[in-house]
């Protein structure tokens, strides 16, 4: 369920953390939530590492970015693994066509209650998928690490 392990390790060490709090949250649900604000972190931190310059400063945001990822870097339901296994859409929710998008969702947990509502079915997977994604030409370009330890 991890990333790739060439992507670099501040990514892979914020997403560890949201999996760490994932299975927390077998014993406080609450703890799960702050998981998914986790995944979402660790997203905008790939999305400004990896299309960060592309886009002026000012218009920078957790959306524009991942609208970015769509719209310029060819991101489709094609290219997530979890959709192409088990169907479905993900696309509307990352450019902003479905509601809530994981823009609402992050704005929503990171300023509002990070606690309100329910834990989003698959949200770690897709994150993980759509990071694997934005770093998918470095991962390529990446000789192998001899080492799987997880970083942190």
């Amino acid at each position: 369920m991890g990333i790739d392990d060439r992507v670099p390790d501040i990514v892979r060490a914020k997403f560890a953390r949201a999996q760490t709090l994932y299975l927390m949250g077998w014993i406080d649900l609450d703890v799960l939530k702050a998981g998914e604000l986790a995944a979402l972190i660790a997203l905008e931190l790939t999305l400004m590492d990896r299309y960060g310059d592309q886009i002026p400063k000012n218009r920078r945001s957790f959306a524009t970015l991942l609208t970015h990822m769509a719209d310029v870097d060819g991101l489709t339901d094609g290219n997530i693994p979890m959709i192409l296994r088990t169907g479905g859409t993900a696309i509307g929710f990352v450019t902003g066509q479905a509601k809530p998008s994981l823009s609402q969702r992050r704005n929503s947990m990171a300023h509002g209650d990070p606690f309100d509502g329910l834990p989003v079915g698959g949200l770690l997977e897709l994150v993980r998928d759509l990071i694997n994604y934005a770093y998918r030409d470095f991962i390529a370009n990446a000789p192998p690490r001899l080492s799987h330890e997880s970083p942190g």
